[in-house]
């Protein structure tokens, strides 16, 4: 069942349903969905498919040879013998002359290890002969790094030759509920947190099990599809990943200054700063900034994706005991510190909301950003800290906080908002207080009173 990818799905299809020539860049880390979007556009379309291999150039060449040509039958068109790159782009852009045809390039990567110059023999065909053209051509990848420099970048062959470029991200907490109907909403965020709405992750979830089965069968199990996966992704995306699975378990361990992270590693700091700056780029690392202020000092790096951020923090501590087979006993570690780990993952979701609530005019005014804020209270001189806030110049702003509990939130948690919000000079500030398991009745009093808005997590 194909889910979620709407807009991009859209997208394409406006794309192909206008006839010119297109060339579009398809790109996402491994795992997005890159292929399920692609299979389900083309279904019904005039399209050749192809998927590059991690072999010689002359095997894909074969490969994609045969697809044009099964192609080409299927419609009646007689093609002379294909035996180079050269030859076989002459015969798709003929295949496209007067007839709207899509050639896809899936794991387009393969084919540029296997055939350097695959991305500047594409750009001089689109020269030669994009102008009246019909063809739809998508080439799509995984290694982020690689399609950065052949597809993406000022230097790469397709620049100004690309017409679109799509980037797949995870599932947001809302995209992800269509997936899993019959779980709990509690179900379905702890779900979220531990495959960070990575689609192919969602899918071994099972639905049939209850929650503690599939995270133990998922990560604390020798056969488990997510055992190896963080390491799988580094080896594929990186040159030395055993500096990249250094930094991540020192972010994962509580560093999140650039010299804190460089000093646990054993790096100098602007050796540490490439690294965070490339596993920003992969999107498993986030750098950021109190919402309200410019880049600096308050800067601070956090594992971005929360499969990653659950991985490191309990599986590489557990593995002997993975491999002894104490799936049990680690769960029951595991399961204590579960809450700890939502509260985070809580608090993106409650970003999302808010996001959400912003871009469909649902909010008391249009916010111009929404994030989250940290900084020092003058007065008190100790650390603060806000979940949510969004502002505007004109002196409006929100502000949110997050309660993963088992237990109603009472009147104190209010207040404190309440207090935090004061730290900003907006005239008109409006509150909003986010809680999973609901609020006391002294608290609900108190929120009418102040005008202030309690929303339920379900």
């Amino acid at each position: 069942m194909f889910v979620g990818r709407q807009n991009e799905l859209k997208k394409l299809n406006v794309l192909y349903g206008n006839g010119n020539f297109e060339c579009v860049v398809i790109h996402g880390r491994l795992r997005m969905g890159k292929t399920s979007l692609i299979r389900e556009f083309i279904k019904d379309k005039r399209a050749i498919y192809f998927t590059a291999q991690e072999t010689s150039s002359r095997e894909n060449l074969h490969y994609l040879a045969n697809c044009v040509e099964k192609f080409a039958y299927d419609n009646g068109v007689q093609l002379p013998e294909i035996n180079s790159y050269e030859g076989l782009f002459e015969c798709v852009f003929g295949l496209a002359r007067s007839e709207r045809v899509a050639l896809v390039i899936d794991d387009y990567e393969f084919l540029t290890v296997a055939h350097r110059g695959i991305s500047d023999l594409i750009r001089n065909f689109i020269d030669m002969r994009s102008a009246g053209s019909h063809l739809m051509l998508i080439v799509c990848g995984s290694y982020e790094s690689l399609m950065e420099r052949e597809t993406l970048s000022y230097e790469s062959p397709f620049h100004g030759r690309r017409t679109a470029q799509i980037q797949l991200l995870p599932f947001t907490f809302f995209e992800t509920k269509r997936y899993y109907s019959s779980f709990s909403p509690f179900d379905i965020a702890v779900i979220y947190g531990v495959t960070g709405g990575i689609p192919r992750y969602l899918e071994i979830m099972d639905p049939n099990l209850p929650i503690e089965s599939n995270i133990k069968w998922a990560f604390f199990d020798t056969s488990s599809f997510l055992l190896e996966e963080p390491s799988n992704i580094l080896r594929r995306e990186v040159r030395d990943p055993a500096y990249y699975n250094a930094v991540l378990r020192a972010i994962a361990a509580g560093c999140t200054k650039n010299s804190d992270i460089a000093a646990a590693v054993g790096l100098e700091t602007s050796a540490c700063t490439a690294y965070l700056k490339n596993l920003n780029a992969l999107g498993l690392v986030g750098k950021h900034t109190p919402v309200t202020e410019k880049a600096g000092k308050k800067t601070v790096y956090e594992i971005e994706d929360s499969m990653f951020r659950f991985w490191y923090r309990f599986v590489p501590d557990n593995l002997s005991l993975i491999q002894s087979g104490n799936t049990n006993r680690i769960w029951r570690n595991v399961a204590q510190e579960i809450p700890d780990f939502m509260s985070q993952v809580f608090e993106d979701i409650c970003r999302q909301w808010v996001e959400l609530r912003n871009n469909a005019d649902r909010l008391p005014v249009k916010f111009a950003d929404v994030g989250r804020w940290w900084g020092i209270d003058p007065l008190r001189k100790t650390d603060m800290a806000i979940p949510i806030v969004a502002y505007l110049d004109d002196g409006h702003a929100l502000f949110g906080d997050c309660v993963w509990s088992d237990t109603p939130v009472g009147v104190d948690v209010l207040v404190s908002l309440e207090d935090r919000s004061r730290l900003f000079r907006y005239p008109n500030r409006y509150l909003f207080l986010f809680s999973r398991a609901g609020f006391t009745e002294e608290c609900a009093a108190m929120a009418h009173r102040m005008g202030a808005n309690l929303v339920m997590f379900e």
